[in-house]
């Protein structure tokens, strides 16, 4: 009994042997001399994934605009969908060029948005711009809730019938 399985186990390790893996993967490039080149390869390939991870990381979770380096208003990024790249003409082709500048392309930013064209706005005009536009609506409010309380004060004193 001992030796029947002393002979299976002998059978099947020189059925091994004969198959030599080694020699068919060194046919391929991935025998024990290759080992030190896939090593680096693989070291390369980390380190290339991992900068462009944190390179894709910043541009989407960083504060600042990628290539302007100005923080971006709330209201920018909330908006950020309705905006496209402006697409520039080939410098070598006049008549594009000429029908670019007349659209006024060659003004502000590069982008802008869509069916607008942009004038000469940075951020930090779009920011008073947008400041401006809070305080008008915060006024309207007030002058609302203000106009709405004289009505009621004067009905309750029996002067106004009608409140429009």
């Amino acid at each position: 009994m001992i030796r029947k399985r002393y002979q299976d186990a002998k059978a099947g390790y020189q059925l091994a042997k004969s198959l030599n893996a080694q020699k068919y993967l060194k046919k391929i490039g991935l025998g024990k001399e290759d080992y030190y080149f896939w090593e680096q390869i693989g070291k390369a390939l980390l380190c290339t994934y991992t900068l462009f991870g944190v390179a894709w990381y910043y541009n989407e979770k960083s504060p600042l605009g990628w290539w302007t380096l100005k923080p971006k208003p709330k209201e920018e990024r909330e908006l950020a969908h309705l905006y496209e790249r402006r697409q520039f003409p080939y410098p070598g082709d006049e008549e594009a060029m000429e029908e670019f500048v007349a659209k006024g392309g060659m003004i502000g930013t590069t982008i802008g948005p869509k069916g607008f064209v942009e004038t000469d706005k940075d951020a930090f005009n779009y920011q008073k711009e947008l400041q401006n536009k809070k305080l008008d609506q915060e006024a309207q409010k007030l002058w609302l809730r203000m106009k709405n309380e004289v009505i009621q004060e004067l009905q309750e004193k029996g002067y106004v019938g009608d409140a429009e």
